[in-house]
Parts: C-alpha cells; sequence; structure tokens
C-alpha cells in the first residue's frame, strides 16, 4: 500500500473494529480515520495508513452532535458523534462476524444498551499540574497526555460531583516525581471507593506524612474508603455493593461489573435461560455478581481464582437468606479449569472470563454433560473461540444478547446461551 502524506479526500466505507472509519482515497487507497461515518465525503490529514479528520465535506445523516465538550480530545469516547441505533447495530455487526469466522449462527434478542450517566466505575489518571496542583482525567487517544476533564456523560452524576475532591485526594500520591498515579473510583452503596496504582515504590512508596494528608482528605470528602494497591490508607465505612438479594462487602481493587443496570440485565438472562437447572456452577463468579441471583433458582458452586472475592461472596450469604446453598472454591481456573468428571453432579453452567475467555475450561465444559451453559464474555472474538468448542463438544447455540455497557466505545460484551 502506498504510504499516503498530506491532505487526502476520500469516501468511508465503514466503521472498523477500533471504531475508526474505513475510508477509500480518490486513488484507491485505504486509510483509517477516527470521528468519520459510513457514507460520508472527508479531508483527512494522512499520515501513512492513519489519519486525522480535516473536514466532513458530506456528513452522514447518522451523524449528531456529541454530548461531551471533551470528545475528540479524550480518547475514552471514539463514538459519540454516531447515532444511537445505527451504532448499536453496529455492536451486535462485531458479534455477528466474530462468530462468522467460527462459521457459527444465533438468534439474537433485543440488546441492552446503558444510558449516559450510569457508569459507577472510573479510572482518572493524575499528574502534575501546569496551572494547578494536579490534572486529572483520560489519557487523550493515542498519547499520553492528559486531558483535564470538568464533566463525563458517561459517568454516574455522584462520580462527576466528587471530581473536585478526587483532585485533592490525588495531590499526596504525587509526592515522587515518578508516581503516575491512577484512581480507581467505585460508588458503592456507603459512598465512594477508590484504589489508587502507579505510586512509585522502589524509593520507599509513600511517605507517612503523605498517607495522613490523603486520610485527612479522605474525611473532609467523606470518602468511604482509600487504598494503594489493596493496601489500607483510610476507611470511614466498609464499601458495600448490592448484588442480587445479597449485601457483599466489595475487597479493595475488586472487580465489579461497570454499570449496574447492565449487570442485572446479564443477571435476568442467566435466570431465564437456567430457569429448572438442579445445580449450577458460576465460574469466574468474582464477588458474586450473578451467584445470589443464581442461588434463587438451585444449588450454586462458584469458583474464581480472587480469594478474597470468595470470602466477600461466602461472608454475603447471610445477607440473603431464603436463596439456595451456594459453595465457593478459590482457584485458577486457566491453570487448573474445573474437570469433566467434576460436573457429574451438575447440569448448567455459567462462565464469565476476563478478555483472553476460557478454552480450557470450556474444553472441560463440552466434554461433560451439563445441559446449559451460559456465557458472559467481553470479547466477541474469544467468545466465538470458546462457542466453537462447546459446539463441537455437542452443545448448540441458541441465543446471543449484545450488552452495550461501555457506551460510545467500540467495546462489546454479551451473554449467550447453548443447550446440549
Amino acid at each position: 500500500m502506498a504510504k499516503l502524506e498530506g491532505p487526502i479526500d476520500a469516501s468511508v466505507l465503514r466503521v472498523g473494529g477500533q471504531g475508526d472509519g474505513v475510508c477509500r482515497t480518490v486513488d484507491g487507497d485505504s486509510l483509517f480515520v477516527p470521528y468519520t461515518l459510513p457514507g460520508e465525503a472527508i479531508r483527512a490529514q494522512a499520515h501513512g495508513e492513519r489519519g486525522e479528520l480535516i473536514d466532513v465535506i458530506a456528513p452522514s445523516d447518522d451523524r449528531v452532535t456529541p454530548p461531551c465538550p471533551h470528545f475528540g480530545v479524550c480518547g475514552g469516547c471514539a463514538l459519540q458523534h454516531w447515532d444511537h441505533a445505527p451504532y448499536l447495530a453496529w455492536k451486535q455487526e462485531k458479534v455477528v462476524e466474530a462468530l462468522g469466522r467460527e462459521k457459527l449462527e444465533a438468534e439474537f434478542t433485543s440488546p441492552y444498551a446503558a444510558p449516559p450517566g450510569s457508569r459507577r466505575r472510573l479510572a482518572l489518571h493524575a499528574r502534575k499540574g501546569d496551572k494547578g496542583p494536579v490534572r486529572l482525567g483520560y489519557k487523550e487517544r493515542r498519547s499520553w497526555s492528559l486531558v483535564d476533564i470538568e464533566v463525563c456523560p458517561i459517568a454516574d452524576p455522584r462520580l462527576v460531583a466528587a471530581l473536585p475532591a478526587l483532585r485533592r485526594l490525588a495531590v499526596p500520591f504525587l509526592e515522587h516525581p515518578k508516581s503516575a498515579p491512577t484512581l480507581h473510583i467505585t460508588l458503592t452503596d456507603t459512598g465512594l471507593d477508590i484504589d489508587v496504582t502507579g505510586v512509585e515504590a522502589k524509593s520507599g512508596g509513600l511517605s507517612a506524612d503523605a498517607r495522613v494528608r490523603a486520610a485527612r482528605i479522605a474525611i473532609e470528602s467523606d470518602f468511604a474508603r482509600v487504598t494503594m494497591a489493596g493496601e489500607m490508607i483510610f476507611m470511614a465505612r466498609q464499601p458495600m455493593v448490592r448484588l442480587g438479594p445479597a449485601s457483599v462487602a466489595l475487597p479493595a481493587g475488586g472487580f465489579l461489573q461497570a454499570v449496574p443496570e447492565a449487570e442485572a440485565a446479564m443477571a435476568d438472562f442467566a435466570v431465564r435461560n437456567l430457569h429448572g437447572a438442579r445445580r449450577i456452577a458460576d465460574l469466574f463468579c468474582g464477588s458474586g455478581a450473578f451467584t445470589f441471583r443464581l442461588a434463587s433458582i438451585a444449588p450454586v458452586y462458584a469458583v474464581d481464582s480472587d480469594a478474597l472475592a470468595i470470602k466477600a461472596l461466602l461472608a454475603a450469604t447471610a445477607s440473603a437468606p431464603g436463596l439456595k446453598s451456594i459453595t465457593g472454591e478459590a482457584r485458577d481456573l486457566f491453570r487448573r479449569p474445573v474437570l469433566t468428571q467434576d460436573f457429574k453432579k451438575i447440569d448448567a453452567v455459567l462462565f464469565d472470563p476476563p478478555r483472553a475467555g476460557a478454552d480450557l475450561q470450556s474444553k472441560q465444559i463440552a466434554a461433560s454433560k451439563v445441559e446449559t451453559v451460559v456465557a458472559i464474555s467481553c470479547d466477541p472474538a474469544t467468545f466465538a473461540r470458546d462457542a466453537r468448542i462447546l459446539v463441537d463438544g455437542g452443545l448448540k447455540l441458541h441465543t446471543v444478547m449484545v450488552v452495550d455497557q461501555f457506551l460510545w466505545s467500540p467495546h462489546v460484551e454479551l451473554a449467550a446461551v447453548f443447550r446440549r
């Protein structure tokens, strides 16, 4: 392909997997240009196979005004300029294409789409400020530079309201010049839970004085807890989250679905499709996002590599009386998957692996006599690979629900059901 340079006119053919427009120049060359939509005529500044948008000469009817003033600079949202219906259809098509590469088809239910202002989790980067003591925000697109955000339309308004206090909290963690803190903020039922990573450790870590200052700011801001890579800095109240009928004490830095309504939509899908099961295995269960809901219909065997998450899950069973029995095990399912023979008394499985998928675990499920499997996935490609394993083992892929949990991003999640 020719090395393109300079201003170039092009037509947008489609939106690629990462959200950039796949364009064709007048000379027939390909170019990837962000913030463009199918059918548009554009002018871009080309740098090799990538370009930066200069002008939209003929806009698509699907182009809308982005709601965020940081759009175009902030790397957090790539698709705010696209009308909701075609944007959501594109996300579903990404799943269809991934399945097609494995020669698989499925029926699709109506997708779940997270509304603006629904994210309860944010990861904000902190750096020393030019005009003030600190900058706090997201990284710019394809850059290490930071966008110092004032608003965030994807975030729960309570997180946005806390931005001034979070800026103050970041200052003590910038004590060392090599520190590059990231504040992982979770909105819980008892207040904000903040885990800070990226603090320089080789020089001795955070000083006692900086810890005291961080704790004082946390008290003034009424934060529930502040930790540093899981190490306690301050706690006024145990951060609690409601997972179905249970109230769970969230471990420091523990995993939690980003949008509670998306979690509920996936849980409802699972319960609906596993209704009638006699015993369920919940694999990669975390602190029990699905476990407690599943225990309303059958006993559950819950497994995750995070021992603290399993401990929190089992402790929370006392807060949800009336459920079927829940047993738990801390176990690395990538190295020690639940084996075929372990599924003898289990007739249904839910698994929710990280982005890498669960190929070894899928092989054990496929070789078992498990009758129904619900897969939750945050990556269509690894889901399709694992689905192929299950189908080759005698299960049939029936229904898929696309989940748009990460609004205006290229990220796609899904829930799917297989039956033997």
